[in-house]
């Protein structure tokens, strides 16, 4: 039996006076009328209700819509009618470059005033050899008009604000999708290439105006938090930027640093701190200052904590240990192992090597000499790839079976190189090494990933392929350019770009397009996706290999196309890691733009190696850094290759 029929509509009935009569008074209506109103259910009245409010709020809004296109159309109207009658057509002019002797235009309040202390004694000879930039960068500024209207993103992170640009395509300092090499002329050049440098400066003074402000003499910024923490307390990020202030002609904040390790910096404490780092940042930091300024301060301090170093090679095997206490003169493995790593052991010897020939004292190129002639007659290799692991007391490979690119093994073979090149390509120990490996290289770790087929670097576990690759992979693009560029096979350059094109994608292809720490490739056909990123492997710690290798590769061949690369990486540090307050944040999660997360630390490497080699990248002068006379180490510091008349200290 069917339940009776409900009809699908509301019916209102008003009924009429009972009297028969008619009223026209307008009390009885007023009564009448709300009568009728009472008479109607709860349903009726509420339904009755809601299309008047819905029909009041699109009433608003067809008004305001027609409104607007009213007033839009005879705006335009008017413009349009303007421009035809009052408006001659003006072409677009480039400005004019500066000539000599021309007063530049007044400086931009943003511009910091150069220090009037007397400068290190190469400094002034450099300036002037580089002529007025002040006149180039008023020029610039002043061809560049900013939009009213543009306005800033800001990500508050619990109290701490981030500041975020929006940024597109063909902006201030962008690339222009038109633009090509073929039809970039002189001017246009030189004016991106002073104002990507000058982006590059002003993003590493208001880094540098968190460290001075929250951590001034410390190790290392927290910019979230406005505070510091401590690795080894001896002022790592001020030493590891010194020759980076330098190189970007930071005078100013080049004489506070210098005044800080004249006055302050002291290795005579009592604390344990990594042979490793310590080389590379503070060893390699004073040395380059050295080299760069001719100020002796820094040869005499790198003398110091050079000679402070020396007890991590008191060991029975001559492989140093990974830890020295720099005030006691004692050295000894980390607590959990006996082991060091393959990477910390073999790449502290351009930083000794340089030591002894500038002080004459052959021990340092000595330790590490015999560390890397007994890593040359190990047994263990595949190809000429090396363990992750060293033992000190044996002197043996350890955790065998294991080959990467990455963490743990990576600059063994970028020192391989550079030994050879810093030496004037005669130790022909390292360059066999080296050549070895790049085909090992080929051989056992090189694949292609699915579906776009980008050419990357995995690893090798007992005989099983892995795609998994670090972001510190991405210095090998570099290494190879510099080892074509010195004479090895061409196809070495042919494997550097193609390993270059990978890595920028290990950018583009994340939502805030900056690159996670580990990547895995896919490689199974029918793939979406080329890149997976797992969770834990999304964080961001403002790494410099990318950058390196753009800076090598572009140097090498000219291709634009480089340089636009690292542009948009620049942007994408400044969108999702700059602190308003001061300094740059690493952060947790690349594949979030809403919310990134921050780390709240920005390590010693983003000023010592990130900045200087995006200021090396837009610059146009191979001259600035030859890479002809300086070898770069592993944390970015110059050394000089040594003159090939020059006898060496053993």
């Amino acid at each position: 039996m069917h339940a009776p029929s409900r009809p699908d509509y509301v019916s209102i009935h008003f009924t009429g006076q009972q009297t028969g009569s008619y009223n026209n008074g307008k009390q009885w209506r007023r009564q009448s009328y709300w009568r009728k109103w009472k008479q109607l259910s709860r349903l009726q009245r509420s339904l009755f209700l809601f299309m008047l409010v819905l029909l009041f709020i699109c009433g608003l809004a067809s008004y305001s819509s027609v409104t607007k296109q009213l007033r839009g159309f005879t705006v335009r109207e008017q413009e349009t009618e303007s421009n035809i009658l009052l408006k001659p057509f003006k072409p677009h002019v480039l400005p004019e470059p500066v000539r000599q002797g021309q007063d530049p235009l007044p400086e931009q309040p943003s511009q910091r005033k150069l220090s009037n202390k007397r400068g290190p004694p190469v400094l002034p000879n450099r300036l002037q050899k580089k002529g007025n930039t002040s006149n180039i960068l008023s020029e610039v500024k002043a061809a560049d008009i900013k939009k009213e209207g543009d306005e800033e993103r800001v990500i508050s992170w619990r109290g701490a604000v981030i500041d975020t640009v929006q940024v597109t395509e063909g902006g201030k300092y962008g690339e222009n999708k038109e633009d090509s090499p073929g039809n970039r002329n002189v001017n246009q050049s030189k004016v991106l290439e002073t104002e990507r440098m000058e982006a590059v400066r002003e993003a590493f003074r208001h880094a540098w105006k968190g460290y001075k402000e929250y951590a001034w003499g410390h190790d290392e910024l927290r910019p979230v938090s406005r505070s510091y923490s401590e690795w080894f307390g001896l002022g790592l990020t001020l030493i590891d930027a010194l020759d980076t202030m330098w190189i970007l002609e930071l005078k100013q904040e080049f004489e506070e640093a210098r005044e800080w390790v004249a006055s302050e910096l002291t290795f005579n404490k009592n604390v344990d701190v990594n042979l490793f780092e310590t080389t590379i940042r503070i060893l390699g930091g004073l040395l380059s200052t050295y080299h760069l300024t001719g100020d002796s301060l820094f040869l005499d301090k790198a003398k110091d904590i050079g000679s402070r170093l020396m007890p991590a090679f008191n060991t029975q095997s001559k492989i140093p240990y990974s830890d020295v206490n720099i005030g006691k003169g004692t050295a000894h493995p980390p607590r959990w192992t006996s082991d060091s790593t393959v990477a910390e052991v073999t790449s502290i010897q351009l930083e000794f090597r340089e030591l002894s020939r500038l002080t004459q004292e052959p021990q340092y190129q000595a330790a590490v000499a015999e560390v890397m002639n007994q890593v040359h007659k190990l047994e263990g290799k595949l190809d000429g790839l090396v363990p992750m692991f060293i033992n000190t007391n044996s002197g043996q490979f350890t955790h065998q079976g294991i080959y990467t690119l990455g963490a743990r093994a990576d600059s063994y073979y970028e020192y391989l190189l550079k030994q050879w090149i810093q030496g004037g390509k005669k130790e022909n120990q390292f360059l066999e090494d080296y050549l070895q490996a790049i085909e090992g290289v080929k051989k056992n770790l090189l694949q292609k990933s699915s579906p776009n087929g980008l050419v990357f670097v995995g690893e090798l576990s007992h005989g099983q392929f892995s795609p998994k690759m670090d972001h510190l992979v991405c210095f090998l693009p570099g290494t190879l350019a510099l080892g074509a560029h010195n004479g090895l096979p061409a196809d070495h350059m042919d494997l550097a770009k193609e390993l270059m094109h990978t890595c920028y994608q290990m950018y583009v292809q994340m939502e805030t397009g900056l690159s996670p720490e580990i990547v895995h490739f896919n490689m199974h056909q029918g793939s979406i996706r080329d890149i997976d990123v797992k969770p834990a492997d999304r964080h961001n710690l403002l790494r410099p290999e990318t950058v390196e290798s753009l800076f090598y590769l572009y140097r090498f061949t000219k291709d634009r196309k480089y340089q636009d690369w690292g542009w948009k990486i620049l942007q994408n540090f400044n969108k999702y890691t700059k602190v308003s307050s001061g300094g740059y944040t690493s952060i947790n999660n690349v594949c979030d733009p809403d919310y990134p997360s921050p780390r709240d630390k920005m390590e010693s490497f983003f000023l010592g190696e990130t900045l200087k080699y995006f200021y090396l990248l837009f610059s146009e002068d191979a001259d600035l850094i030859s890479l002809d006379k300086y070898v770069f180490n592993t944390e970015a510091h110059p050394l000089p290759i040594w003159p090939p008349a020059e006898p060496q200290p053993l």
